[in-house]
């Protein structure tokens, strides 16, 4: 029984093919199984060395530990500017049992400007160009990508869904299809390394590790979101290949990536403010008109207990046992539809004992990413700026990304799941 529980993601995994095959555009020119089955071993044999591997693991702790001088040091300007707000001394006697408060948009948030603007630092230094080279590298020699889609690939470590395609801004008027629909995917698929840093600090009082899984779940999205996007947009094996090509974003100085990835910070700032107060005001309009419906199991009916049952089979198939799948769907429902942030922060406020281990691991995996249905108009947009003569195109191709990102986020929950032990 132990044995068909660990087991259990393959039904997922399985599904999530069948589904991308089935609504492939062109199922003839689909990669072989024998590449496919390649793609898939190296999601698991990742997933194994980063998990199961000490030594390997503890090379990512080490990266926990700067998150977390990153996060004192955001905390020192915090406070400084908004005093006890942003996490300085309190200026009154709590109550008793009464825990310090946390101000997300004063404590939290920042982290995502710090961040920024170090990332810009780095790739003005070249150790992030460095990296991202090498993992377009490496893509290219294990999975056959192209050089466009190698480099984007190892770009979205790093970027978000509006800055990573930047990284081939030249290329995207002339790419292929398939080219323009894997950049989309590997966009949608994975998060930036600022949101990174701000979703394990919200998990980290309830997942142990989670910058280190967050990282994980990172790396194994790029083969799982290629994987996926090659299935649905196959393109033409004799298209030529872009070759070896550099990165495009360049700062005139060390300043200069430190202002502008603080303004790029202050402006994802913003936008998360705007789209978290939004999206409950949605969720609680939606909330107040089922509250109308007759009751279910004597309780109303809410979004919420809607996702769970929608995704509860989604959830299980990956992995999770039943009796935990509807709280798992309705996170999934939350980050599909709505916003992945707003899923870990209600993850986050779940009771404890409310999942096991290992099905907090595969509910984490599977909603890192940033594939709802905002980001399809941004990516969109994105392109479309880019690449005028692309505008129609990418928008064909929008809400396909968007099914492909998801279906590549529940793949990673399904892998880590099977490497997981019960």
């Amino acid at each position: 029984m132990a044995f068909l529980q660990q087991g259990q993601g393959l039904i997922g995994i399985a599904l999530i093919l069948l589904l991308a095959w089935g609504i492939s555009e062109n199922r003839g020119a689909m990669p072989g199984w024998k590449w496919i089955t390649g793609a898939l071993a190296m999601q698991i044999g990742m997933a194994l060395a980063f998990v199961r591997i000490p030594v390997i693991w503890r090379a990512v702790g080490v990266i926990n530990h700067g998150v977390e001088a990153i996060e004192k040091a955001t905390l020192a300007g915090s406070s400084y500017m908004f005093g006890y707000l942003g996490g300085a001394e309190l200026p009154f006697a709590l109550k008793p049992g009464a825990a310090p408060p946390t101000v997300i948009a004063f404590q939290i948030l920042p982290l995502i400007i710090v961040f920024s603007a170090l990332t810009a630092l780095f790739w003005h230094w070249g150790l992030l160009r460095w990296l991202v080279n090498g993992l377009s590298w490496v893509l290219r020699r294990t999975l056959g990508v192209t050089g466009v889609v190698g480099l984007n690939a190892g770009a979205n470590i790093f970027l978000g869904v509006v800055e990573a395609p930047l990284i081939v801004r030249t290329y995207c008027a002339t790419m292929s299809r398939a080219e323009l629909f894997a950049v989309m995917v590997l966009s949608m698929a994975n998060i930036s390394g600022a949101l990174l840093v701000l979703y394990a600090t919200t998990l980290s009082p309830v997942l142990p590790d989670a910058v280190g899984h967050m990282i994980v779940a990172s790396f194994l999205s790029l083969p799982a979101a290629i994987l996926i996007a090659r299935m649905m947009v196959p393109g033409n094996a004799a298209e030529p290949d872009s070759g070896e090509i550099e990165p495009e974003v360049h700062y005139d100085g060390t300043m200069d990536a430190i202002l502008r990835g603080t303004m790029e910070g202050v402006q994802l700032v913003l936008a998360v403010i705007g789209i978290i107060i939004v999206i409950f005001a949605l969720v609680n309009l939606s909330d107040q008109i089922l509250a109308n419906l007759p009751l279910v199991d004597g309780a109303p009916i809410t979004l919420k207990r809607t996702f769970g049952w929608l995704f509860a089979p989604v959830m299980w198939a990956i992995g999770v046992p039943w009796d935990q799948a509807p709280a798992a769907g309705s996170l999934m429902g939350t980050k599909t539809i709505l916003n992945e942030y707003v899923a870990y922060l209600e993850f986050a406020k779940l009771p404890l004992g409310t999942f096991s281990a290992r099905s907090q691991l595969i509910v984490t995996y599977a909603l890192c990413s940033v594939a709802n249905l905002a980001s399809v108009g941004l990516l969109v947009t994105t392109i479309s700026t880019l690449a005028p003569n692309r505008r129609r195109e990418a928008a064909q191709l929008g809400m396909k990304s968007w099914i492909a990102g998801n279906l590549a986020s529940a793949m990673c929950g399904a892998v880590i799941g099977l490497v997981t032990p019960l």
